[in-house]
């Protein structure tokens, strides 16, 4: 017993006469500097004021699920990366949703992101050309990804009109309407895909789909 007395005594004056000339305090550690990467959509300032809160947090306790609810106050951000730079900046590289239409519902407007996530609507001129879909976010779904399979060239659809009868019309940005069935699409949708590149189809304006193997051009 007097033995382990001894040592702790040993040890504790020992500790007490080293000296730390290289010792920061904690407040060294601070968050002050924020940097963004990898943004497109998003200004930096909109993603910092998010951020706000966790300026001067210590970066040894700052934990990634602190970031992480930050961040998720933007529904334009999908994911991200964080990398810490003692002693007191963080480097967040984020990673944007891709809108790829604007939906109609309820007489407001709602991005639709590459995965058919609803993502608030602000205004932003460079997504001025996206395409509108009137109807709902599932039926587009389905549609979106009947679409991808075939390849079908997005860039040439303005408009995706659902219907009551559970049928779609797509509008062109060289106004050409076409009219799809309500089961049974893909042939007429392969079908159009062919025509537009012959140019005595040129003329027409409408191409109905909607009679089971017919086209009617109009």
């Amino acid at each position: 017993m007097k033995k382990r007395t001894l040592i702790a005594i040993a040890l504790l004056t020992l500790l007490t006469t080293i000296s730390f000339p290289n010792w920061q305090p904690v407040t060294k550690f601070n968050l002050k500097i924020i940097n963004i990467e990898n943004n497109y959509l998003l200004k930096e300032n909109e993603i910092k004021k998010s951020l706000l809160p966790l300026y001067d947090k210590n970066l040894f306790f700052l934990r990634n699920k602190e970031i992480e609810n930050a961040l998720k106050k933007n529904d334009f951000i999908e994911s991200f990366e964080v990398k810490k730079k003692y002693p007191d900046k963080i480097n967040i590289k984020v990673f944007e949703k891709k809108p790829i239409a604007i939906l109609l519902k309820e007489k407001k407007k709602f991005y639709l992101s590459d995965k058919i996530e609803i993502i608030e609507f602000k205004k932003y001129s460079h997504l001025n050309n996206l395409p509108y879909v009137i109807g709902d976010k599932d039926n587009f779904k389905k549609l979106f990804n009947e679409l991808k399979k075939i390849n079908f060239p997005f860039g040439i659809i303005k408009r995706y009109t659902l219907y009551e009868s559970s049928r779609w019309d797509l509008v062109t940005v060289n106004k050409k309407l076409i009219r799809l069935p309500a089961k049974n699409y893909i042939s007429g949708l392969k079908n159009y895909m062919l025509l537009i590149e012959k140019k005595n189809t040129q003329k027409y304006e409408v191409f109905d789909y909607r009679i089971k193997d017919q086209l009617i051009l109009k």
